[in-house]
Protein backbone atom coordinates (compact mmCIF):
# COMPACT_ATOMS: atom_id res chain seq x y z
CA UNK A 1 0.00 0.00 0.00
CA UNK A 2 2.79 2.43 0.94
CA UNK A 3 4.54 1.70 -2.36
CA UNK A 4 1.34 2.37 -4.33
CA UNK A 5 0.75 5.68 -2.56
CA UNK A 6 4.38 6.67 -3.12
CA UNK A 7 4.10 5.83 -6.83
CA UNK A 8 0.91 7.86 -7.16
CA UNK A 9 2.45 10.85 -5.40
CA UNK A 10 5.59 10.56 -7.56
CA UNK A 11 3.51 10.41 -10.75
CA UNK A 12 1.38 13.40 -9.74
CA UNK A 13 4.52 15.37 -8.90
CA UNK A 14 5.98 14.57 -12.34
CA UNK A 15 2.79 15.70 -14.07
CA UNK A 16 2.62 18.94 -12.06
CA UNK A 17 6.29 19.64 -12.73
CA UNK A 18 5.78 19.09 -16.46
CA UNK A 19 2.72 21.36 -16.42
CA UNK A 20 4.70 24.08 -14.66
CA UNK A 21 7.51 23.96 -17.22
CA UNK A 22 5.00 23.91 -20.10
CA UNK A 23 3.41 27.05 -18.68
CA UNK A 24 6.81 28.76 -18.52
CA UNK A 25 7.67 27.68 -22.08
CA UNK A 26 4.34 28.68 -23.68
CA UNK A 27 3.61 31.80 -21.64
CA UNK A 28 3.10 34.80 -23.91
CA UNK A 29 3.59 32.78 -27.13
CA UNK A 30 1.23 32.89 -30.13
CA UNK A 31 -0.15 29.34 -30.33
CA UNK A 32 -1.53 29.83 -33.86
CA UNK A 33 1.85 31.03 -35.12
CA UNK A 34 3.50 28.08 -33.38
CA UNK A 35 1.08 25.63 -35.02
CA UNK A 36 1.67 27.02 -38.51
CA UNK A 37 5.45 26.95 -38.05
CA UNK A 38 5.19 23.25 -37.19
CA UNK A 39 2.91 22.15 -40.03
CA UNK A 40 5.04 24.05 -42.54
CA UNK A 41 8.00 21.72 -41.88
CA UNK A 42 8.33 19.26 -44.77
CA UNK A 43 7.59 15.63 -43.89
CA UNK A 44 11.00 14.52 -45.21
CA UNK A 45 12.67 16.17 -42.19
CA UNK A 46 10.64 13.92 -39.91
CA UNK A 47 11.89 10.85 -41.79
CA UNK A 48 15.50 12.01 -41.47
CA UNK A 49 15.21 12.77 -37.76
CA UNK A 50 13.16 9.64 -37.02
CA UNK A 51 15.87 7.54 -38.65
CA UNK A 52 18.61 9.40 -36.80
CA UNK A 53 16.81 9.09 -33.48
CA UNK A 54 16.33 5.35 -34.00
CA UNK A 55 20.04 5.05 -34.84
CA UNK A 56 21.00 6.81 -31.58
CA UNK A 57 18.92 4.31 -29.61
CA UNK A 58 20.51 1.49 -31.59
CA UNK A 59 23.95 2.72 -30.45
CA UNK A 60 22.69 2.61 -26.86
CA UNK A 61 21.47 -0.97 -27.39
CA UNK A 62 24.84 -1.81 -28.94
CA UNK A 63 26.64 -0.56 -25.82
CA UNK A 64 24.26 -2.57 -23.64
CA UNK A 65 25.35 -5.72 -25.43
CA UNK A 66 28.88 -5.15 -24.18
CA UNK A 67 27.65 -4.50 -20.62
CA UNK A 68 25.65 -7.75 -20.72
CA UNK A 69 28.50 -9.75 -22.25
CA UNK A 70 29.84 -11.20 -18.95
CA UNK A 71 26.31 -12.41 -18.12
CA UNK A 72 25.39 -13.82 -21.52
CA UNK A 73 27.80 -13.27 -24.44
CA UNK A 74 25.41 -14.26 -27.23
CA UNK A 75 22.60 -11.77 -26.54
CA UNK A 76 21.35 -10.38 -29.85
CA UNK A 77 21.37 -6.70 -30.80
CA UNK A 78 17.76 -7.11 -31.86
CA UNK A 79 16.71 -8.01 -28.31
CA UNK A 80 18.77 -5.32 -26.57
CA UNK A 81 17.25 -2.79 -29.00
CA UNK A 82 13.76 -4.15 -28.34
CA UNK A 83 14.11 -3.94 -24.56
CA UNK A 84 15.68 -0.48 -24.81
CA UNK A 85 12.75 0.85 -26.84
CA UNK A 86 10.19 -0.79 -24.56
CA UNK A 87 11.86 0.93 -21.61
CA UNK A 88 11.65 4.29 -23.36
CA UNK A 89 7.99 3.66 -24.20
CA UNK A 90 7.12 3.06 -20.55
CA UNK A 91 9.18 6.07 -19.45
CA UNK A 92 7.14 8.21 -21.85
CA UNK A 93 4.16 7.57 -19.56
CA UNK A 94 5.71 7.13 -16.09
CA UNK A 95 9.27 8.43 -15.53
CA UNK A 96 11.79 5.75 -14.47
CA UNK A 97 9.21 2.91 -14.58
CA UNK A 98 10.77 1.66 -17.79
CA UNK A 99 13.96 0.79 -15.90
CA UNK A 100 11.99 -1.78 -13.89
CA UNK A 101 10.27 -3.22 -16.96
CA UNK A 102 13.53 -3.76 -18.85
CA UNK A 103 14.87 -6.52 -16.54
CA UNK A 104 11.59 -8.43 -16.91
CA UNK A 105 11.64 -8.04 -20.70
CA UNK A 106 15.29 -9.14 -20.92
CA UNK A 107 14.58 -12.21 -18.76
CA UNK A 108 11.66 -13.12 -21.01
CA UNK A 109 13.62 -12.70 -24.25
CA UNK A 110 17.06 -13.95 -23.20
CA UNK A 111 16.58 -15.73 -19.86
CA UNK A 112 18.90 -13.30 -18.08
CA UNK A 113 18.48 -12.74 -14.34
CA UNK A 114 16.48 -9.63 -13.46
CA UNK A 115 18.92 -8.58 -10.78
CA UNK A 116 21.90 -9.01 -13.11
CA UNK A 117 20.15 -6.96 -15.79
CA UNK A 118 19.33 -4.27 -13.25
CA UNK A 119 23.01 -4.16 -12.36
CA UNK A 120 23.88 -3.28 -15.97
CA UNK A 121 21.09 -0.67 -16.04
CA UNK A 122 22.56 1.01 -12.96
CA UNK A 123 25.95 0.92 -14.67
CA UNK A 124 24.35 2.50 -17.76
CA UNK A 125 23.10 5.39 -15.67
CA UNK A 126 26.50 5.87 -14.08
CA UNK A 127 28.13 5.87 -17.51
CA UNK A 128 25.55 8.34 -18.82
CA UNK A 129 26.16 10.65 -15.88
CA UNK A 130 29.96 10.53 -16.23
CA UNK A 131 29.86 10.89 -20.02
CA UNK A 132 27.37 13.77 -19.84
CA UNK A 133 29.62 15.50 -17.31
CA UNK A 134 32.59 14.96 -19.65
CA UNK A 135 30.70 16.34 -22.67
CA UNK A 136 29.50 19.31 -20.61
CA UNK A 137 33.01 20.15 -19.46
CA UNK A 138 34.35 19.93 -23.01
CA UNK A 139 31.57 22.21 -24.24
CA UNK A 140 32.30 24.70 -21.47
CA UNK A 141 36.01 24.63 -22.33
CA UNK A 142 35.74 24.83 -26.11
CA UNK A 143 32.55 26.83 -26.50
CA UNK A 144 32.46 29.12 -23.49
CA UNK A 145 31.38 32.28 -25.33
CA UNK A 146 27.58 31.87 -24.92
CA UNK A 147 27.96 31.06 -21.22
CA UNK A 148 30.26 34.06 -20.79
CA UNK A 149 27.22 36.28 -21.42
CA UNK A 150 26.01 35.25 -17.97
CA UNK A 151 29.34 34.42 -16.34
CA UNK A 152 32.06 36.72 -17.78
CA UNK A 153 34.75 35.21 -15.54
CA UNK A 154 34.43 31.87 -17.39
CA UNK A 155 36.65 33.16 -20.20
CA UNK A 156 39.58 33.40 -17.78
CA UNK A 157 39.23 29.87 -16.43
CA UNK A 158 38.62 27.75 -19.53
CA UNK A 159 41.68 25.64 -18.69
CA UNK A 160 39.93 24.44 -15.53
CA UNK A 161 37.26 22.77 -17.63
CA UNK A 162 39.91 20.92 -19.65
CA UNK A 163 41.48 19.68 -16.42
CA UNK A 164 38.08 18.64 -15.08
CA UNK A 165 37.35 16.81 -18.35
CA UNK A 166 40.61 14.88 -17.90
CA UNK A 167 39.59 13.98 -14.35
CA UNK A 168 36.19 12.73 -15.55
CA UNK A 169 37.94 10.56 -18.15
CA UNK A 170 39.98 8.97 -15.37
CA UNK A 171 36.82 8.47 -13.30
CA UNK A 172 35.21 6.79 -16.32
CA UNK A 173 38.09 4.28 -16.45
CA UNK A 174 38.13 3.68 -12.70
CA UNK A 175 34.43 2.87 -12.66
CA UNK A 176 35.29 -0.27 -14.61
CA UNK A 177 38.78 -1.14 -13.56
CA UNK A 178 38.35 -0.63 -9.81
CA UNK A 179 34.72 -1.65 -9.35
CA UNK A 180 35.66 -4.45 -6.95
CA UNK A 181 37.40 -1.99 -4.62
CA UNK A 182 34.32 0.23 -4.57
CA UNK A 183 31.98 -2.63 -3.74
CA UNK A 184 34.31 -4.00 -1.07
CA UNK A 185 34.18 -0.60 0.58
CA UNK A 186 30.38 -0.43 0.40
CA UNK A 187 30.02 -3.96 1.78
CA UNK A 188 31.67 -2.90 5.03
CA UNK A 189 28.53 -0.97 5.89
CA UNK A 190 26.27 -4.02 5.55
CA UNK A 191 27.01 -4.99 9.17
CA UNK A 192 24.77 -2.10 10.18
CA UNK A 193 21.71 -3.84 8.71
CA UNK A 194 19.67 -6.93 9.75
CA UNK A 195 20.66 -10.35 8.43
CA UNK A 196 17.74 -10.50 5.96
CA UNK A 197 18.74 -7.15 4.48
CA UNK A 198 22.43 -8.14 4.34
CA UNK A 199 21.63 -11.33 2.42
CA UNK A 200 19.57 -9.48 -0.17
CA UNK A 201 22.17 -6.70 -0.45
CA UNK A 202 24.93 -9.28 -1.04
CA UNK A 203 22.93 -10.74 -3.92
CA UNK A 204 22.40 -7.30 -5.42
CA UNK A 205 26.08 -6.40 -5.04
CA UNK A 206 27.08 -9.59 -6.82
CA UNK A 207 24.69 -8.82 -9.66
CA UNK A 208 25.97 -5.26 -9.98
CA UNK A 209 29.55 -6.48 -9.96
CA UNK A 210 28.71 -8.82 -12.82
CA UNK A 211 27.77 -5.78 -14.88
CA UNK A 212 31.06 -4.08 -14.00
CA UNK A 213 32.98 -7.15 -15.18
CA UNK A 214 32.40 -6.05 -18.80
CA UNK A 215 35.72 -4.21 -18.76
CA UNK A 216 37.59 -7.43 -17.97
CA UNK A 217 36.95 -8.79 -21.45
CA UNK A 218 39.39 -7.78 -24.23
CA UNK A 219 38.12 -4.87 -26.28
CA UNK A 220 34.99 -4.30 -24.20
CA UNK A 221 36.28 -1.27 -22.31
CA UNK A 222 37.24 0.53 -25.52
CA UNK A 223 33.91 -0.26 -27.18
CA UNK A 224 31.90 0.79 -24.11
CA UNK A 225 33.82 4.08 -23.95
CA UNK A 226 33.43 4.62 -27.71
CA UNK A 227 29.70 3.89 -27.79
CA UNK A 228 29.13 6.05 -24.69
CA UNK A 229 30.65 9.02 -26.52
CA UNK A 230 28.84 8.16 -29.76
CA UNK A 231 25.52 8.25 -27.93
CA UNK A 232 26.03 11.87 -26.89
CA UNK A 233 27.51 12.88 -30.23
CA UNK A 234 24.44 11.45 -31.96
CA UNK A 235 22.23 13.52 -29.65
CA UNK A 236 24.11 16.68 -30.64
CA UNK A 237 23.76 15.79 -34.33
CA UNK A 238 20.01 15.31 -33.85
CA UNK A 239 19.82 18.89 -32.55
CA UNK A 240 22.15 20.29 -35.19
CA UNK A 241 20.21 18.93 -38.20
CA UNK A 242 16.96 20.78 -37.26
CA UNK A 243 18.94 24.03 -37.17
CA UNK A 244 18.67 23.93 -40.97
CA UNK A 245 14.88 23.52 -40.84
CA UNK A 246 14.62 26.88 -39.09
CA UNK A 247 17.55 28.54 -40.86
CA UNK A 248 19.53 29.04 -37.65
CA UNK A 249 22.99 28.84 -39.33
CA UNK A 250 22.12 31.69 -41.69
CA UNK A 251 19.91 33.82 -39.45
CA UNK A 252 21.81 33.50 -36.19
CA UNK A 253 25.17 31.99 -37.09
CA UNK A 254 24.51 28.80 -35.11
CA UNK A 255 26.86 25.86 -35.73
CA UNK A 256 27.62 22.39 -34.37
CA UNK A 257 29.05 23.92 -31.20
CA UNK A 258 25.77 25.76 -30.64
CA UNK A 259 23.95 22.44 -30.89
CA UNK A 260 26.32 21.05 -28.25
CA UNK A 261 25.37 23.90 -25.91
CA UNK A 262 21.68 23.21 -26.48
CA UNK A 263 22.33 19.51 -25.83
CA UNK A 264 23.82 20.33 -22.43
CA UNK A 265 20.65 22.25 -21.54
CA UNK A 266 18.34 19.51 -22.85
CA UNK A 267 20.38 16.86 -21.04
CA UNK A 268 19.69 18.65 -17.76
CA UNK A 269 16.01 18.93 -18.73
CA UNK A 270 15.70 15.18 -19.34
CA UNK A 271 17.35 14.47 -15.98
CA UNK A 272 14.39 16.11 -14.24
CA UNK A 273 11.49 13.81 -13.23
CA UNK A 274 9.07 14.84 -15.95
CA UNK A 275 7.45 12.28 -18.29
CA UNK A 276 9.84 11.98 -21.25
CA UNK A 277 11.15 15.49 -20.64
CA UNK A 278 7.76 17.04 -21.41
CA UNK A 279 7.77 20.66 -20.31
CA UNK A 280 11.31 20.70 -18.96
CA UNK A 281 12.80 20.08 -22.42
CA UNK A 282 10.64 22.77 -24.01
CA UNK A 283 11.48 25.33 -21.34
CA UNK A 284 15.23 24.64 -21.14
CA UNK A 285 15.75 24.34 -24.91
CA UNK A 286 13.76 27.41 -25.93
CA UNK A 287 15.30 29.46 -23.09
CA UNK A 288 18.84 28.49 -24.18
CA UNK A 289 18.17 29.37 -27.82
CA UNK A 290 16.53 32.67 -26.88
CA UNK A 291 18.84 33.90 -24.15
CA UNK A 292 22.21 32.58 -25.39
CA UNK A 293 21.78 32.82 -29.16
CA UNK A 294 19.14 35.55 -29.48
CA UNK A 295 16.75 33.32 -31.43
CA UNK A 296 13.20 34.65 -31.79
CA UNK A 297 11.18 33.24 -28.82
CA UNK A 298 8.38 31.86 -30.98
CA UNK A 299 10.84 30.15 -33.33
CA UNK A 300 12.84 28.77 -30.41
CA UNK A 301 9.72 27.22 -28.90
CA UNK A 302 8.73 25.79 -32.28
CA UNK A 303 12.16 24.17 -32.53
CA UNK A 304 11.76 22.68 -29.05
CA UNK A 305 8.27 21.36 -29.74
CA UNK A 306 9.25 19.83 -33.07
CA UNK A 307 12.46 18.14 -31.93
CA UNK A 308 10.79 16.78 -28.80
CA UNK A 309 7.83 15.50 -30.80
CA UNK A 310 10.11 13.61 -33.19
CA UNK A 311 11.99 11.98 -30.33
CA UNK A 312 8.78 11.15 -28.47
CA UNK A 313 7.14 9.63 -31.55
CA UNK A 314 10.27 7.62 -32.35
CA UNK A 315 10.36 5.94 -28.93
CA UNK A 316 6.57 5.52 -28.89
CA UNK A 317 6.26 3.95 -32.35
CA UNK A 318 9.26 1.65 -32.01
CA UNK A 319 8.42 0.89 -28.38
CA UNK A 320 4.85 -0.09 -29.23
CA UNK A 321 6.04 -2.31 -32.06
CA UNK A 322 8.43 -4.28 -29.85
CA UNK A 323 6.03 -4.23 -26.90
CA UNK A 324 3.41 -6.15 -28.87
CA UNK A 325 5.86 -8.14 -31.00
CA UNK A 326 7.53 -9.54 -27.85
CA UNK A 327 4.26 -9.85 -25.90
CA UNK A 328 5.38 -7.85 -22.87
CA UNK A 329 3.04 -7.48 -19.87
CA UNK A 330 3.70 -4.66 -17.42
CA UNK A 331 1.76 -6.39 -14.62
CA UNK A 332 4.15 -9.35 -14.80
CA UNK A 333 7.12 -7.00 -14.77
CA UNK A 334 6.02 -5.52 -11.45
CA UNK A 335 5.89 -8.91 -9.66
CA UNK A 336 8.69 -10.08 -7.37
CA UNK A 337 11.71 -11.90 -8.75
CA UNK A 338 11.27 -15.59 -9.26
CA UNK A 339 13.08 -17.99 -6.92
CA UNK A 340 15.32 -19.10 -9.74
CA UNK A 341 16.20 -15.57 -10.73
CA UNK A 342 19.86 -16.33 -11.40
CA UNK A 343 22.22 -15.08 -14.10
CA UNK A 344 22.03 -17.09 -17.30
CA UNK A 345 24.96 -19.33 -18.05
Amino acid sequence: MKTSVRNIVSTLFSILLAAGFLYLAFRGKDVNQLWHSLIDVHWSWFVVLFTGSAASHLIRAWRWKYLLYPIKPEITLRNTFSVTMIGYLINNVVPRLGEFVRPYAMKKLEGVSKSATMGTIVLERILDLVTFALVTLIVLAVYAEPFALWFPAMAEFEWLFFVAAGVMTIVFALIFLKAEMLFRFLRKFLVLFPESVRAKAETIFESFLTGFQAAKHPGNFIMIALTSLLIWISYIVLLYIPFFIYGFPVLYGLDFGSAAVVQVASGIAFALPTPSGIGSYHAFTSFTLTEMFRVDPGTALSFAVYTHAVGFLTTTILGLYFFFADNIHIADAMTKSEPDDRPAA
